[in-house]
C-alpha cells in the first residue's frame, strides 16, 4: 500500500468529515476552542477553503493513523483533538438503529426513537422531489445536536435500477446539501448493476453481472451520475457484485476513477459494502492474496497528487494543484512519503486541461 494513495482516501474522508464538524457545538466534535493546541492548526481555522483544511490534517497524519481511518470505524487520533468517527448509519426512510452492528446514531439519551417515513418505493409515489429533502432535514441532525451520535454519515439511499420484481430490495428503491456547511452526508448505493441478492444458488457476492457499454450508460449509470451531479451526494457505496468480470467493490479503476470522478466530477468519499475486500479474495478469486485485495482497492481510486510550486513558461514560480493519475502504472511512495512516479504512461489535468504524457528513466 501506498502513502500517496492513502493520504488521497483520507483527504476525501476529512473532508466530508471537517464538512460535518465545522460548527457543532455538541460533542464528538473535533477543534475544541477550550483546548489551545487547537488554535495553532491550520485544519481549525473554519475561515480557510476545506480542501486546505483537510490536506494540513492529512500532512500531520503518520502512516498508520491515515491506515486507521480507512475502516467505518474510525480511531480517535488523541494527539491532534480528532475523536472517533463511525462511518456507517442507516437512513432508508427515517433514522435508522440496529444493536447487531455498531452505528454512528445511538437512542440512549433525551431521544430514544425517530420517525419511520413510508418506504422508499411509496415515497417515490407521490412524484414530490421537494418531499425528499423535507425528510433529510427532519431524520438525524436533531440527533447529532443531542450528542447521541459520532457520525453522520448515511449509507443511503439505494438508487439501484428496479427490473425484476423478485428483488426483495426492490421496495428500497425510488424506482443533502444544506447552506455552505454539509449538515448529514447521502451515500449512493449501490455502483453499479446490483438487483441480485440469492437466486438459484448464485449470490450476490460472487454475482458477475454482464453488462454492454450501451446498457450501462443508459439505464444504470444515469441514476448514479444524477446523484453526484444534480444530488451533490458526498458518498458512493460500490456493490458486491462484478461487472463484466471485474468487482464493483471499490476495485474497477475505469468505474471509479474516469467515470466517476473524472466524467462525473465526483469529489467525495468511495466506500465498499461490509467486507467487500475481503470478498475480492475469498469469494471472488480477483485478488490472488489479501493484499492484492487491498491494493487493487487502493489503486482503483485516482491518486491526487498536489505540488506546492512548479515552473512556469516564463521562468516564474506560483502554487498550483494539479492532478497526475496513472493510465498502466501507479506511482510508489517511500517511508518519509516522498514520491516515486514510475515509468509509464500518465494524465496531467490543470484546470480544465488534461493531457497524457510518457515518464521514462
Amino acid at each position: 500500500m501506498k502513502p500517496p494513495t492513502l493520504s488521497v482516501l483520507y483527504l476525501i474522508h476529512l473532508t466530508s468529515l471537517l464538512l460535518i464538524l465545522a460548527e457543532s457545538t455538541q460533542p464528538p466534535f473535533s477543534c475544541d476552542t477550550s483546548d489551545p493546541r487547537t488554535k495553532s492548526y491550520l485544519f481549525c481555522k473554519t475561515t480557510l477553503p476545506i480542501t486546505q483544511r483537510a490536506q494540513d490534517l492529512v500532512s500531520r497524519l503518520t502512516l498508520d493513523e491515515k491506515l486507521s481511518q480507512l475502516v467505518n470505524s474510525a480511531s480517535p487520533i488523541p494527539r491532534l483533538g480528532i475523536p472517533a468517527y463511525q462511518w456507517w448509519s442507516e437512513a432508508l426512510h427515517g433514522v435508522a438503529y440496529s444493536l447487531r452492528v455498531t452505528q454512528g446514531i445511538r437512542f440512549n439519551g433525551t431521544i430514544q426513537s425517530a420517525t419511520s417515513f413510508p418506504q422508499v418505493i411509496l415515497t417515490a409515489a407521490c412524484f414530490d422531489a421537494h418531499l425528499w429533502y423535507r425528510i433529510a432535514q427532519a431524520k438525524a441532525r436533531a440527533i447529532y445536536n443531542a450528542g447521541q451520535a459520532t457520525g453522520m454519515t448515511f449509507w443511503a439511499p439505494n438508487i439501484n435500477i428496479y427490473r425484476d420484481p423478485r428483488w426483495g430490495r426492490g421496495q428500497e428503491t425510488p424506482g443533502g446539501k444544506l447552506g455552505q456547511h454539509l449538515q448529514a452526508s447521502a451515500c449512493c448505493k449501490h455502483f453499479t448493476a446490483y438487483d441480485l441478492d440469492n437466486w438459484k444458488g448464485v449470490k450476490r457476492y460472487v454475482f458477475n453481472a454482464k453488462v454492454s457499454l450501451q446498457d450501462l450508460a443508459d439505464t444504470y449509470q444515469p441514476p448514479f451520475q444524477s446523484c453526484i451531479q444534480q444530488g451533490k451526494a458526498s458518498g458512493i457505496m460500490c456493490a458486491y457484485n462484478r461487472v463484466n468480470g471485474v468487482p464493483n467493490s471499490a476495485a474497477d479503476y475505469n468505474l471509479l476513477s474516469k467515470t466517476a470522478r473524472g466524467q462525473w466530477g465526483f469529489n467525495g468519499y468511495i466506500t465498499s459494502d461490509c467486507d467487500a475486500v475481503a470478498i475480492i479474495h475469498e469469494d471472488q478469486g480477483y485478488g490472488k492474496l489479501p493484499e492484492d485485495a487491498v491494493a487493487d482497492v487502493l489503486k482503483a481510486v485516482r491518486q491526487l497528487v498536489a505540488f506546492q510550486s512548479v515552473n512556469l513558461n516564463a521562468g516564474e514560480r506560483a502554487d498550483v494543484e494539479f492532478e497526475l493519475r496513472p493510465c498502466e502504472h501507479l506511482s510508489s511512495a517511500k517511508k518519509d512519503g516522498s514520491m516515486v512516479i514510475e515509468e509509464g504512461s500518465y494524465l496531467l489535468s490543470i484546470g480544465d486541461k488534461e493531457s497524457e504524457i510518457q515518464v521514462v528513466k
